[in-house]
């Protein structure tokens, strides 16, 4: 390979190559961008702005527009891009994945591809991996953009919010009440915290008009969703998908891919089968009555289970239409009871399940499992049991993000997805180099035999760098591990610092001061991404910093292997930030979970045969290899889970997308132009168009409306049943392939006819609605009470997390013949 490297050359090096000349040209303009004033270089902005929507030459521009962005930043933030930051901007603008090693300023680097897109007046989408980093920089980097006259806002869970240094909190209590105050607080501390009084409070709308916009990608995906149901053109938020740029863009695109975005209201009757469930299911025996599948994270019941289930509930065969509508919630039941662990998978708090990222160790509040799984979950705890969801609308991540003119990210470690990102999304990646050489230690893997002679061994490493004052960060898989070892520090006497989901407020802060002198913090393995580690402590203290590189740096340490090799190299890559030294390991034992279900046995046995002493470890190539193959057979195991969604999702994308142009249609289209449509579905459909003229006269100035009311009612309603009669297909072809049939042929065969069938019957319904209109004041208040629920975002959100109050109207819409107005929520679903 080396061979062929020398006289080929290296493609990476090869595209870098053709980066250099560009930034030459940045380069050479600095001297020119340093004599402008601030007005000037704000006219700059306005010119080039100018320039770029009539020529459309962004290309053209880049040179010019990056080194305005430079100078920008340098006088604003007090930062100089690096000429490998260019590099990624370029990267990054034209449309791949930057690789840019942790502290290498992958945050400030977006900014330069920001400006530029953003100057066509299209919109930019910064995409974050959590809501504290899209408040963070919508403040810290907001100053470039608005320096530059260009807005900037921030999506968050509940509220929106745009940058505006003009505007003050209301909120008595601050301590920042004078601007001087304020800004010093964030040139300070805007790295690692918000300073939230910069942000003005906004509607969805509002910020979305902003050049650029930070938020989450489930904020931007349920937003597409929700401007999917929308009533009337002005209920939409969104502008079009322009170009996104995604921060850690393999933790958004890869870790999280196998979750659907999905829109629902409850389905009440699910929940009692749910409580019954979680009582029998603990009477069943592992092994005998069910198996589980650690890899898939699933369990199956054996025959001898079946028959001991349809027993119980006195049913002759489980398998016939009577038992059938039991199958999938007993699954599922069995799943929560014996696969999903409390303080691995969730934890319970304030009475209800909270999801905690496999990932990234965050707790997710209002995220929920959907197919009945976390309802499931809820009855094994104990706790009341909500609705399961009935699907409104939903769309993968990978289908939601090929949706933009133009995608672009940035990480720490993309080369080892390198294939997936180009197969899915036709993203190359580009490896930018170090801005300094890298000097970190990544020394080789220790194994212990046990669990608990891994972490004793753990604590003391730790109180050996701790007594010295060397800075320890420790990574841990799940806030259990997590806890687990901060009891042991505590018993040692090691003052410690604990970063889990349960503490993710003051995650930013926590993190900053990881680099401290004598400083160690017990982190969850992706706790606190995106906030730099800098030696000595934030602010920067030089003499601290000083101290800490003679004694070797930040010592990074793991306290197990994951899944993926990403995420190890992730933890690893918080130590030697810009050519600091510093030191990585991971402890592990054969009893860790990789090592247990890929050949822990056999690791023990060979413990065993060495005759290796209790609490010593041992370092070997074969275990070390034996890791990075259970890695790799994991890894393709979720890239082929990832990869069926979204051949699944690519069928329904074919519907959504034909489906919500159709929609969009009818709430865009003039009254003269539905009058029209409906009238040719009329004749279609073989109906007397006279019928259609005699129900306008009738109605006169409201027919319009009434007439947009029942199309959209219509394509709602039978969408609904058609996303869940889709959900059914899928469960129903797995079983085709027990008859030598593909099961993906069998669901876009049988789900196109499906599709066909769809718009028959809109078209079948929009003509008796039509026929039956009556526009009496309970029909008026019907309409304006639906358009005012789309409006409030009222709909449950299976993975946002939105809740109706009590007296609060029914997300389900249904109406109350007696008031003409929506049911209250305790009236109705909430019973």
């Amino acid at each position: 390979m080396s061979i062929l490297k020398a006289i080929f050359g290296d493609d990476n090096e090869k595209y870098l190559k053709r980066l250099r000349p560009l930034v030459e040209k940045i380069n050479n303009l600095e001297s020119e961008f340093k004599r402008f004033s601030d007005e000037e270089l704000k006219n700059k902005s306005s010119e080039f702005k100018e320039r770029i929507q009539k020529n459309n030459s962004l290309d053209d521009t880049l040179p010019e527009a990056f080194a305005l962005v430079r100078e920008t930043a340098k006088r604003v933030l007090k930062q100089r891009h690096f000429d490998v930051q260019l590099m990624g901007g370029i990267v990054l603008h034209q449309g791949g994945i930057a690789e840019m090693k942790t502290g290498e300023g992958k945050t400030l680097a977006s900014t330069l591809p920001a400006v530029l897109n953003a100057l066509s007046g299209k919109g930019v989408h910064i995409v974050t991996v959590n809501d504290y980093l899209a408040k963070r920089d919508a403040v810290w980097m907001g100053q470039i953009y608005y320096a530059l006259g260009l807005s900037t806002a921030c999506l968050v869970h509940d509220s929106a919010l745009i940058y505006d240094p003009e505007y003050e909190t209301q909120d008595p209590k601050s301590k920042n009440e004078e601007d001087q105050d304020r800004d010093e607080e964030r040139d300070v501390v805007g790295g690692f915290k918000v300073v939230e009084s910069y942000l003005r409070p906004v509607s969805r709308k509002e910020a979305y008009q902003a050049d650029i916009v930070y938020g989450t990608n489930h904020e931007f995906g349920f937003d597409y969703l929700r401007d999917s149901m929308a009533q009337v053109p002005e209920q939409r938020a969104q502008r079009g998908q322009n170009f996104a740029i995604i921060d850690e863009v393999d933790s958004v695109l890869i870790d999280e891919a196998r979750t659907p975005l999905i829109i629902s209201a409850p389905d009440v009757e699910s929940s009692k089968l749910y409580e019954g469930f979680s009582r029998i299911i603990p009477r069943l025996k592992e092994n005998e009555d069910y198996e589980i599948h650690e890899k898939e994270k699933a369990a199956t019941l054996t025959d001898v289970g079946v028959t001991k289930i349809e027993k119980i509930l006195g049913i002759g065969n489980i398998y016939e239409e009577k038992g059938t509508k039991y199958l999938h919630h007993l699954e599922q039941a069995l799943r929560a009871e014996v696969v999903f662990k409390k303080d691995k998978d969730y934890v319970v708090k304030d009475g209800g399940i909270i999801i905690v990222d496999e990932f990234t160790g965050r707790m997710m509040p209002g995220r929920r499992w959907s197919g009945g799984l976390h309802q499931a979950v809820e009855a094994k705890e104990g706790l009341s049991v909500q609705s399961e969801s009935l699907t409104l609308a939903s769309i993968s991540l990978q289908n939601y993000f090929r949706m933009y003119k133009k995608l672009a990210g940035m990480t720490g470690t993309a080369i080892t997805s390198a294939e997936e990102f180009e197969k899915v999304y036709k993203l190359d990646v580009v490896a930018i180099p170090t801005n300094n050489p890298m000097v970190r230690q990544d020394l080789a893997d220790v194994i212990y035999k046990t669990e608990k002679e891994k972490f004793l061994a753990i604590a003391e490493k730790i109180k050996e760098c701790h007594q010295k004052g060397q800075p320890v960060l420790i990574g841990t898989r799940s806030i259990e591990k997590n806890e687990m070892l901060g009891r042991i520090l505590e018993t040692k006497g090691v003052a410690h610092e604990i970063l889990n989901a349960k503490h993710h407020q003051r995650e930013g802060e926590i993190i900053a001061q990881a680099g401290r002198k004598g400083a160690v913090t017990v982190a969850t393995n992706m706790a606190g991404r995106g906030v730099d580690i800098v030696l000595g402590g934030n602010p920067p203290d030089v003499q601290g910093a000083e101290e800490i590189k003679k004694l070797g740096g930040l010592l990074v340490l793991g306290t197990e292997r994951h899944e993926a090799r990403r995420i190890d190299n992730q933890l690893r890559g918080r130590s030697g930030r810009q050519g600091d030294p510093g030191v990585s390991q991971f402890f592990l034992s054969a009893e860790d979970d990789l090592l247990r279900i890929f050949g822990g046995d056999r690791i023990k046995g060979l413990m065993e045969r060495l005759r290796v002493p209790e609490g010593q470890p041992i370092q070997s190539k074969l275990i070390s290899q034996a890791v990075e193959s259970a890695q790799a057979k994991i890894e393709g195991m979720n890239f082929d889970a990832r990869k069926h969604l979204l051949e699944y999702d690519d069928v329904m994308n074919v519907h959504r997308t034909s489906f919500y142009k159709k929609r969009n249609e009818i709430v865009d289209a003039t009254d003269e132009k539905l009058k029209a449509n409906v009238s040719a579905i009329f004749e279609k459909q073989g109906e007397p168009k006279d019928d259609f003229l005699k129900k306008e006269t009738e109605l006169g100035s409201e027919f319009s409306r009434a007439l947009r009311f029942v199309c959209l009612r219509m394509f709602d309603a039978f969408w609904i049943e058609h996303l869940t009669e889709m959900d059914y297909l899928r469960d129903k072809v797995r079983l085709r392939a027990y008859g030598q049939l593909d099961p993906l042929v069998e669901y876009k065969n049988e789900g196109y006819k499906m599709f066909k069938q769809l718009f028959n019957l809109i078209e079948t319904n929009i003509i008796k609605g039509v026929l039956n209109i009556s526009l009496t004041q309970q029909a008026q208040q019907t309409q304006q009470t639906q358009q005012q629920n789309l409006a409030n975002n009222n709909s449950v959100l299976a993975n946002s997390g939105d809740k109706a109050g009590r007296n609060d109207p029914c997300p389900c819409g249904e109406i109350d013949p007696a008031t003409g107005k929506v049911y209250k929520y305790k009236k109705c679903c909430g019973k």
